[in-house]
């Protein structure tokens, strides 16, 4: 074989090895969420294909950003962009898992999931005007713990988040001093408290300061040991955070997927629902078909094998009649 042929093959070569590492890996940005799960799954998707799901935990807002841009091979976000938004920006959106927010709380004196809050006293802590943690409204709803006359310390997300955004929606809906003085949103000023980037920030603030309160998804509280509260729901009910109350907030939701399966799950009816819990959802470049369908496989995946990785991290499975529903969406669009 002539010298120039037998390079050029070796380029030839080359160059289709590199193709073919380069479809090995996915790349996706977005929310810190569901990251648990997403690493979870990607791990064991990995060990079964080989594919490398590279996904960074940055904040609901950067992953809307990074999609919208065409940085990323995905986008992931827990605050839902409505079908308007989607067709300007030319996105496909879907859910992938269901979880809870819930606020978290450093106090030495109360056991976790002892504290009992209301949706009217989570208000007005975060607006600043209950200052301690002893303020007869508090007092009123737990006469049986032992709050101390210590200031109470505001902990939220200083960065765009969809957590924030499903926690401020909640507020918004049951409260109308939050929805007249701060409103909902990823990044909204609140009056009072000290901001933490990302779940993972709020977690490990929460964790060093006595007397704090902040939120984060329920598998962050788990996985760092936090107190937890109990809320009290639409129905009347106070309950815990967990996989049984999430799911039952789920099952109130009617996914849509004509609207792209935009959903808010807050405040949801039911007599064990937890008010605070909300879908996550991927976003995809309508134009980018043939990632698309990688980025659908692994997510496929996920939706037939991934579900008990789901639960054990306190993640509530999609119901498989809404799978179904996703799986249309994603023939309808050509990429499944």
């Amino acid at each position: 074989m002539k010298p120039i042929l037998k390079l050029t093959l070796i380029a030839a070569l080359l160059l289709s090895f590199a193709y073919a590492n380069a479809a090995e890996t996915l790349n996706g940005a977005g929310a810190t969420f569901p990251y648990p799960v997403y690493s979870a799954w990607a791990y064991d998707y990995n060990k079964i294909t080989g594919v490398q799901i590279n996904y960074q935990s940055i904040g609901s807002g950067g992953g809307q950003r990074q999609v919208t841009e065409r940085t990323v091979d995905f986008g992931a976000s827990d605050d839902p962009l409505k079908p308007e938004q989607l067709q300007k920006d030319r996105l496909l959106q879907f859910p992938a898992v269901i979880g809870g927010v819930v606020p978290v709380l450093n106090l030495e004196s109360v056991q976790p999931g002892q504290l009992k809050l209301d949706s009217e006293s989570l208000c007005r802590i975060f607006l600043g005007e209950i200052k301690y943690w002893d303020d007869d409204k508090v007092k009123k709803m737990n006469p049986a713990a032992k709050l101390p006359h210590s200031e109470i310390t505001v902990l939220y997300r200083s960065d765009g988040s969809g957590t924030t955004a499903i926690y401020t929606n909640y507020l918004n809906e049951t409260c109308p001093a939050w929805k007249e003085k701060v409103g909902a949103g990823k990044a909204v000023k609140f009056p009072v408290g000290i901001g933490g980037k990302g779940n993972e920030g709020v977690a490990n603030y929460v964790k060093r300061t006595a007397n704090s309160i902040g939120y984060v998804e329920f598998a962050y509280a788990k996985q760092n040991k936090l107190n937890f509260t109990q809320l009290k729901n639409s129905a009347g009910n106070f309950v815990e955070p967990g996989f049984a109350s999430f799911e039952d907030a789920a099952e109130s939701g009617d996914f849509d997927p004509k609207k792209d399966f935009y959903l808010w799950l807050t405040n949801a009816p039911g007599k064990g629902s937890w008010p605070i819990a909300g879908a996550t959802f991927i976003l995809l470049a309508k134009e980018k078909t043939d990632v698309n369908k990688n980025v659908v496989k692994f997510f496929d995946w996920a939706f037939r094998n991934g579900d008990n990785k789901a639960k054990e991290l306190v993640y509530v499975p999609l119901p498989k009649s809404l799978k179904d529903k996703i799986r249309a969406y994603w023939k309808e669009k050509g990429i499944y």
